[in-house]
């Protein structure tokens, strides 16, 4: 399967940090997934109930953080992937999770790829 839905820089806010204080209100993240999916049925049929809807995988990554947060980028990434594998029924995802907290870099990040 060589088939990739792409969601490239989602903005989200999410609580994520070691210390209590960066944990205090919901910072400013990016992410990137890659949802491997075969989608030569939905090409074929032009049927978006053959696919995975990703407007579906961005409201609910917008709203993931809800009620949450984690210590580590490399927790929160797993949960991502994990949620995307079980509730929208890909085969495989990477998930990179951009973070913005050191003042010297652009952004500090992790990637990860799961699958089925």
């Amino acid at each position: 399967m060589n088939s990739f839905i792409i969601i490239s820089e989602l903005e989200v806010f999410y609580r994520v940090g070691v210390p209590d204080s960066e944990r205090a209100k919901p910072q400013r993240l990016l992410l990137n997934v890659e949802i491997g999916s075969d989608i030569s049925h939905a090409a074929a049929s032009d049927d978006l109930a053959a696919t995975i809807d990703y407007y579906s995988v961005s409201q609910r990554l917008l709203s993931f953080g809800e009620g949450k947060e984690w210590k580590l980028i490399e927790t929160l990434a797993e949960d991502i992937a994990t949620m995307i594998l079980n509730d929208f029924g890909a085969a495989r995802v990477q998930i990179e999770v951009r973070k913005f907290i050191i003042p010297q870099t652009r952004y500090v990040a992790v990637k990860l790829l799961r699958s089925k």
